[in-house]
């Protein structure tokens, strides 16, 4: 199968397991109160079902129409907008006839299942393949900024030790990035010197421009040898494999970033190179460095084992038992609610221009791996049932968090709203919605066709 139907499978599955257990949340505490379900439905059945099946009082059926789920709970102004229903007398089973508390259980449902569920993934994913990061503190000789005009536009070199952001330690170098994107300040050591500095606020919008080039903070990787082809113009040279860099022309060469700069220095000349042999032992070697600033080498593989032997970094690996694994994913469940809500602050605020990354299904669709692998699909839903989740709650109308502002009110003044007054909050916030819809997947579309 190719690429674009392995993501739409895992799209698929994910949005479809997410929309019937967060419906279920709706479900199961309406039932429990005896309140009377008339519609269970994985997508939107605009004029038209896929299938349908009457059990009970409760019709189950999926739409064609991929946008979302819906329950249609009896007594409640919502999707359907059944105004028919709302003008006659209230009766024991709607939703209208609970107390305010219940009501309240029940629109909060579907909200607490989609956090619960990527908690209860995150704990799956801990317990069963635990975490693997490089100790961001273990970087020998700090990091590789890899793309020198992002690097600038943040203020940080190749080389740096990044120590906090936002003043909050970073265990993990794989932390660095995702933390720039949500901070506001970072600390980092510089040639033995302590520095703070401010993460530009249009930051998001500059590693939009290229996203290729986005993950430009690296670890750095010693240059070794593997082989000098016979097309090389540095053929016949004592280069052998695993030859260690050490240093070119007296001035330390020891990283891929060392080396490059030094060639590009040095282009159309001969150079002196340090190698440490296999054996361990020192010698120079003199080569030629083409109009290109290339050796004409082919470079050695490094493997992490590699790096760690060689004392470059620390890979840790944490294994959970199954009762240490709850805090754990309920801690990672928490940490990324937070994160989005940094990114989601960010998105209101026009300067940092993070508004331009707001994507529809084109985008989520592209969260996935384009290769099946079953840890990135859990993980990449259990961020999406967070996303749900957030959304959800917001106090729109027509959402469920909407539906929750005006039960608070009701329960805080004791006044309920009018069904009038609802009917309109409803249609105002479906239309608030198809702008967000059309906004979001009109991003993907302009990123498609320019971009």
């Amino acid at each position: 199968m190719t690429p674009i139907v392995i993501k739409t499978i895992q799209f698929f599955l994910s949005l479809s397991l997410l929309i019937v257990l967060h419906e279920l949340g709706h479900f199961i505490p309406a039932k429990l109160f005896k309140t009377r379900v008339e519609k269970f439905y994985l997508f939107f059945d605009v004029k038209f079902s896929l299938f349908k099946k009457k059990i009970g009082e409760t019709v189950y059926g999926i739409g064609w129409l991929p946008l979302g789920g819906y329950v249609k709970i009896s007594g409640m102004i919502d999707e359907s907008m059944d105004k028919e229903q709302m003008k006659e007398e209230p009766k024991p089973w709607e939703f209208r006839s609970k107390p305010a508390w219940q009501r309240l259980i029940i629109m909060l449902g579907g909200v607490a299942v989609n956090f619960v569920l990527a908690v209860v993934i995150f704990i799956g994913l801990v317990f069963t393949y635990g975490e693997e990061y490089i100790a961001n503190d273990s970087l020998k000789d700090g990091i590789w900024v890899t793309e020198k005009s992002l690097g600038d536009e943040l203020g940080v070199q190749t080389g740096d030790k990044i120590l906090s952001i936002d003043g909050k330690k970073i265990e993990a170098l794989q932390q660095v990035l995702p933390e720039m994107v949500y901070g506001e300040k970072y600390t980092i050591e510089r040639d033995g010197q302590v520095i703070e500095k401010e993460i530009p606020v249009d930051f998001i919008e500059t590693l939009s421009e290229d996203k290729e080039k986005a993950r430009f903070i690296y670890y750095r990787v010693p240059f070794y040898v593997n082989s000098v082809p016979d097309t090389s113009h540095n053929k016949g040279v004592d280069l052998r494999p695993m030859d260690e860099f050490l240093s070119i022309n007296g001035k330390q060469a020891i990283y891929r970033d060392q080396v490059m700069h030094e060639l590009e220095k040095n282009k159309g000349r001969d150079i002196d190179i340090l190698v440490r042999r296999k054996n361990g032992k020192e010698e120079h070697v003199t080569a030629k460095v083409n109009s290109k600033g290339k050796l004409g080498l082919v470079t050695a593989p490094v493997t992490m084992k590699d790096l760690q032997e060689k004392g470059y970094l620390k890979v840790k690996t944490l294994e959970y038992s199954f009762w240490e694994s709850i805090p754990a994913g309920w801690n990672k469940g928490v940490k990324t609610l937070s994160d989005y809500i940094k990114g989601m602050k960010k998105i209101f605020n026009p300067d940092t221009g993070a508004y331009k990354e707001v994507g529809g299904f084109a985008a989520i669709g592209g969260m996935f791996p384009d290769t099946w692998n079953w840890p990135a699909f859990w993980a990449t839903t259990a961020f999406i049932s967070i996303i749900l989740a957030f959304m959800n709650i917001l106090p729109i109308p027509a959402l469920d968090g909407g539906h929750v502002m005006f039960l608070l009110y009701e329960m805080v003044t004791g006044r309920k709203p009018s069904d009038k007054f609802l009917e309109y909050a409803q249609m105002i916030g479906f239309f608030i919605l198809i702008a967000l819809l059309l906004f979001a997947n009109g991003n993907d579309l302009y990123k498609w066709l320019f971009k």
